[in-house]
C-alpha cells in the first residue's frame, strides 16, 4: 500500500494540495493521504480527498515523532517534533517497517508538501 503524506501551512488550498501530491506520485497512485492530526479537517485537504476518494488517516503528534525522515525541517521540528510532517505522517500510516519512496517534496507555492511511504498499514 502506498500513502500519500500530508504537511501544510494553514492556508493552503486545494490547488496547492494537489501540486504537491502530483509532484511526489510520479505517476504513482497512493491508497490513502495522511497528515498530522489537527490538520484533517482542512478545507482544502478534505475537498482533495473526495475528489479523488481517498480516506484521510490522522497521525497523532507522538506517531509522528516516532519515524525518522530524510528532511530536517525547522518549522516541523518546534511545531510537530519531527524533521517532516510529510514524511513522518505517511511513514506512521504505512505501518511498522514502512519505508520512504523518496522525500517530501514542495508545492511550487510552498504552501504545502507531499511525501510517500509504502508498507502495510495495520
Amino acid at each position: 500500500m502506498i500513502v500519500a503524506g500530508f504537511g501544510f501551512r494553514e492556508a493552503a488550498g486545494m490547488d496547492s494540495l494537489r501540486a504537491a501530491l502530483e509532484l511526489a506520485c510520479e505517476g504513482r497512485q497512493p491508497d490513502l493521504f495522511a497528515t498530522a492530526a489537527g490538520k484533517e479537517k482542512s478545507v482544502g485537504l478534505l475537498a482533495l480527498a473526495v475528489e479523488l476518494g481517498f480516506a484521510i488517516r490522522v497521525v497523532s503528534v507522538d506517531q509522528l515523532r516516532a519515524q525518522v525522515t530524510v528532511t530536517q525541517s525547522e518549522a516541523s521540528e518546534t511545531a510537530y517534533g519531527t524533521g517532516s510532517v510529510a514524511e513522518a505522517a505517511a511513514l506512521a500510516a504505512a505501518g511498522p517497517g514502512a519505508r520512504l519512496i523518496g522525500a517530501r517534496i514542495i508545492s511550487h507555492d510552498r504552501m504545502a508538501t507531499c511525501a510517500l511511504a509504502e508498507g502495510r498499514p495495520r
